[in-house]
């Protein structure tokens, strides 16, 4: 197997429990061994909802984005970087694994501006500082996997008049994937992967392509699905090789699908 680039985008209930933490470490760890160069971008969702609620900060989303006001993205950047990033880099050091946290701040690396988002029915609705990546520098990224370490990457980056931006964890792994030129880009989620009729696993689709994307959209992809599929969709257009959706909950099937090549999960394809 040749080496590949992988960039596993890391959210979901694997980050709330330390012995999935753990595995997820493992098959870091697995994956660096058999000569794959691994990056990390992590979302916090929980960690973030726990310390908005904390400081009496209503958690509010729209089509699967969280709406941030100022007050808000305050206590986000603090989970982020402070909790979320730090306690996950001393998971992976403990597993051999030296890992390097890092956000799209660090050395400038990704620039955004403020995201406009259009709703289903047309109109503009301001979600406050997200933020819409306008530009990576990859030269960070390649220095650090070129000398063996794992980046792992927390989702706020600044504008060029340095206000600071929260980035949809998905979309962030979609852009950096292709901008790092990423060999597969991995998204980890709490099922096994898209479903006709979840929880049916009979009803798992393991391949799809662009067209059956926009035939599914908003009916199969709901929710939180919504960005994690677009970010695959996004990155295979930017020249990413391969986009799967697989289960957090159940690390091993990390290493079953890259180094086993197991049919699981779903599959992007164009």
């Amino acid at each position: 197997m040749s080496k590949q680039r992988i960039l596993i985008k890391y959210g979901g209930n694997a980050m709330i429990s330390p012995q999935l933490q753990q595995e997820i470490a493992a098959q870091i760890f697995k994956l660096q061994e058999t000569g794959n160069e691994v990056v990390m971008v992590h979302g916090g969702g929980p960690f973030i909802n726990k310390a908005l609620e904390k400081a009496a900060i209503k958690s509010q989303f729209v089509d699967g984005l969280r709406v941030t006001e100022a007050i808000a993205f305050a206590e986000i950047q603090k989970a982020l970087i402070g909790e979320v990033n730090a306690d996950l880099i001393s998971t992976l050091n403990q597993n051999n694994i030296k890992a390097v946290g890092l956000s799209g701040k660090d050395g400038g690396m990704v620039q955004a501006k403020k995201y406009q988002h259009q709703a289903a029915d047309g109109s503009q609705v301001d979600l406050g500082l997200v933020g819409d990546i306008t530009h990576i520098d990859d030269s960070l990224i390649n220095l650090l996997c070129g000398s063996g370490y794992v980046p792992v990457v927390a989702c706020v980056a600044d504008g060029t008049d340095g206000t600071s931006y929260n980035i949809n964890a998905d979309t962030f792994a979609g852009k950096l994937a292709a901008a790092i030129h990423a060999d597969q880009l991995i998204v980890l989620t709490d099922v096994d992967g898209l479903f006709l009729r979840f929880p049916d696993p009979e009803s798992i689709i393991h391949e799809l392509d662009e067209a059956a994307v926009k035939e599914h959209m908003g009916t199969t992809i709901q929710g939180g699905m919504i960005p994690k599929i677009q970010s695959c969709v996004l990155a295979l257009n930017a020249g990413v090789r391969k986009a799967i959706i697989l289960n957090g909950t159940k690390p091993a099937q990390i290493s079953e699908y890259v180094i086993e090549n197991k049919k699981i999960g779903t599959t992007l394809t164009l």
